[in-house]
């Protein structure tokens, strides 16, 4: 699981090179939005390059164009390797995260690559929203990743930095990845000048129950992954809970406090993250 996903341009080899050094959990290399219809076919090979030149200690996901277009077919045949640990699918449906499986497979075959790639559906349109609970099940999905600049596009609804009109997409999404254990990725805060404001908006997201963040900017990345991570306070506590329960039979109490298995489970889960953090 990461806390923080980085979005990097494919068309940027200076940001590439410079990725590692972002501390991001898991890093985006950008082949849509980001990148001019006119660059499509340079960004690709830049990005085949720069992954066959380098090993990574962060997690590799690539953003393809839809495989409704011909530029997410040659993002695939062109980038689709070991290296890679995730592809991100744009305007993620039901129908085209199975195509993608299917073509993954295929690749995977076809190049004698010993892994299995996983899938991050880009949830940004209404039917996304409303398939997500069936695309969460699909095989591959490791996580759903909400898009809320496009989503807010088809809803024809204004964006704003308090987040209101996404509170249900997040909630929708959040459950779902919870239900299915998969990641619940936030939608990137956009103002990269507003600390005040990307705090208050992950501190928004997590208590809805997102489990990390994409950014825009490597400035965000620090923010992102300390409010993600367990505290301080809360790791010295899941220690002290999870010995107390190697001790004692059932429920018991610590502190004046009961404690039943979902704290011990939850106080598992914030061990397990520490670790995965390097926070323990």
């Amino acid at each position: 699981m990461s806390r923080s996903y980085l979005f990097i341009p494919a068309n940027r080899p200076g940001m590439m090179q410079s990725a590692a050094c972002f501390s991001a959990d898991a890093v985006i290399f950008d082949l849509e939005d980001s990148v001019a219809i006119t660059e499509k076919d340079s960004a690709r090979i830049l990005l085949q390059e720069f992954l066959t030149a380098n090993t990574f200690d962060y997690e590799v996901v690539v953003r393809i164009n839809s495989l409704d277009q011909n530029d997410g077919i040659l993002d695939l045949e062109t980038i689709v390797g070991p290296k890679v640990d995730a592809i991100m699918l744009p305007k993620a449906t039901v129908e085209n995260v199975q195509k993608l499986a299917y073509r993954l497979a295929n690749f995977e075959k076809a190049r004698k690559i010993n892994k299995e790639i996983a899938i991050i559906p880009l949830v940004e349109t209404a039917i996304g929203v409303l398939e997500v609970e069936e695309i969460v099940c699909l095989d591959r999905v490791k996580g759903i990743l909400l898009g809320a600049e496009d989503l807010t596009s088809d809803m024809e609804i204004e964006r704003n930095k308090t987040g209101e009109e996404i509170t249900y997409p997040r909630a929708r999404i959040a459950f779902a990845c919870h239900a299915a254990k998969v990641e619940a990725i936030d939608t990137p805060f956009t103002d990269v000048n507003d600390d005040e404001g990307l705090v208050a908006d992950a501190l928004r997201a997590r208590k809805l129950g997102m489990t990390g963040k994409s950014a825009i900017h490597p400035n965000q990345i620090p923010v992102i992954n300390e409010i993600y991570a367990p505290s301080e306070k809360q790791i010295a506590q899941a220690l002290r809970i999870v010995e107390a329960a190697s001790i004692h039979q059932g429920v018991f109490s610590l502190d004046g406090n009961m404690i039943d298995k979902p704290i011990i489970d939850r106080s598992e889960k914030i061990i397990s993250k520490a670790k995965r953090y390097d926070l323990l």
